[in-house]
């Protein structure tokens, strides 16, 4: 089976939870370790999945990328290492962002989760792409 790019179950999953996040959960959610979670890691923890999607579909429709299987492993990685080395580092030291953008550590880790059960999944659920 082909990769489905943006109709892909977990960019799905990813999207939905966006959505109910935003609309529904964040604001009940404000206090606590589910508060805290709901603010500031979800985001973090769907960001690979969602954005490599995006990223690979774009590449596939300009002609950039000409497997149909899912993102491989510098697909995740290298935006990986580059998304977290330039928000957590670089933006929340230039004059604009610096208001808008906090280093944190934690973000990192949670970007690395995502990768990595983004790569799980796409590894299990598209075998054949994989050969």
């Amino acid at each position: 089976m082909p990769f489905r790019y943006l109709r892909d179950p977990l960019f799905v999953l990813c999207v939905t939870l966006y959505f109910v996040n935003r609309i529904f959960l964040k604001p009940y959610f404000n206090q606590g370790s589910i508060g805290a979670f709901l603010h500031g890691s979800l985001n973090d923890l769907i960001c690979i999945p969602f954005w490599v999607t995006i990223m690979v579909w774009l590449m596939h429709k300009t002609g950039g990328r000409e497997t149909s299987a899912p993102p491989q492993g510098l697909e995740i990685l290298l935006p990986l290492v580059l998304w977290s080395w330039l928000f957590e580092t670089v933006l929340p030291q230039t004059t604009y962002f610096q208001r808008l953008a906090t280093s944190d550590p934690q973000d990192i880790l949670c970007y690395t989760i995502g990768a990595l059960v983004a790569s799980v999944f796409w590894k299990y659920y598209y075998p054949e792409a994989q050969k």
